[in-house]
């Protein structure tokens, strides 16, 4: 059982650099060729469903994923990008945004921690290993929820988590057997 974790395409505010967490933004044609490659290089891989994100970055990079490879696909609201609140839209190299990054217990004004994107990405990985037990899955998501998916699988320190990106229409495997639950009590909601 493999888990394939992949961005979704360039965006608009990808090629300028912006912070783009739920904000509703258009594949660029760069995007959709990226989506067009992702989908032939998943073509190599034996995947009997593909779960996205439900912003339309994602819809999309996974519609034409699943049309070439004839591979249903579910929506699954728990792969939405972490809420970056103020920092919506603001360029990527903002101090303040950078700062307050560093700190993963720490909710953006208006938005949501990096820990409670854990909570519900570490809970959804623990549902698809039962769920599709002895199945390939791929994950169509976004930055900052791959960048969980990897720390499910792959310990990392607070600065290699920071510095982790995985660039857009890019693709990695994980293996499922031998790893227990990540997700604990601590993770359900008050």
């Amino acid at each position: 059982m493999k888990l394939y974790a992949a961005r979704h395409g360039q965006t608009i505010w990808n090629a300028q650099n912006r912070i783009c967490g739920r904000t509703e933004v258009e594949l660029t044609e760069k995007g959709i060729e990226q989506a067009k490659i992702l989908a032939a290089a998943v073509e190599k891989h034996p995947v009997d469903v593909i779960l996205s994100s439900p912003l339309k970055r994602a819809r999309d990079t996974s519609r034409i994923i699943a049309e070439h490879n004839r591979i249903p696909m579910l929506v699954e609201d728990r792969l939405t990008e972490q809420n970056y609140g103020i920092y919506e839209g603001v360029d990527g190299k903002n101090p303040a945004f950078l700062d307050h990054k560093r700190h993963f217990a720490y909710r953006y004004p208006q938005g949501e921690s990096m820990m409670r994107v854990a909570c519900r990405v570490y809970g959804l990985l623990d549902q698809i290993k039962e769920r599709y037990k002895g199945k390939n899955v791929l994950i169509i998501s976004h930055g900052g929820v791959c960048r969980v998916i990897r720390t499910y699988f792959i310990d990392m320190t607070n600065e290699e988590f920071f510095r982790y990106t995985l660039g857009n229409g890019k693709i990695e495997e994980y293996e499922w057997p031998g790893y227990p639950s990540r997700a604990g009590e601590e993770c359900r909601k008050p």
